[in-house]
């Protein structure tokens, strides 16, 4: 396998970590490349079941809403992101466009 000098143990080490904690949360690696370190995840967005959203908001008197408000904000979007190692040997994540 053919790496690049920015490349070292220590740096793959991190890059493997970083991978192995985004894939726990949920993340789907769709593309990979061993020799440039870079690997894009994905995340699905998750359905929201709003009638019962509705109702407890309803129950609580709109006090609920607060919380359906924040769940429709994070969970009903498809998210991807990009886990690499830049050219000084640093392991970082950035967020991609999505579709």
């Amino acid at each position: 396998m053919e790496t690049y000098q920015f490349v070292n143990e220590e740096n793959l080490d991190q890059f493997h970590k970083m991978l192995l904690a985004r894939t726990r949360n949920g993340f789907v690696i769709v593309e990979h490349n061993e020799k440039l370190p870079y690997v894009v995840l994905t995340k699905e967005k998750k359905v929201i079941n709003h009638s019962l959203h509705l109702f407890l908001t309803c129950i609580t008197f709109g006090l609920w809403s607060l919380v359906w408000i924040y769940l429709i904000i994070t969970l009903s979007r498809k998210k991807n992101i990009l886990v690499a190692v830049d050219e000084d040997g640093n392991v970082f994540e950035d967020k991609c466009l999505s579709e």
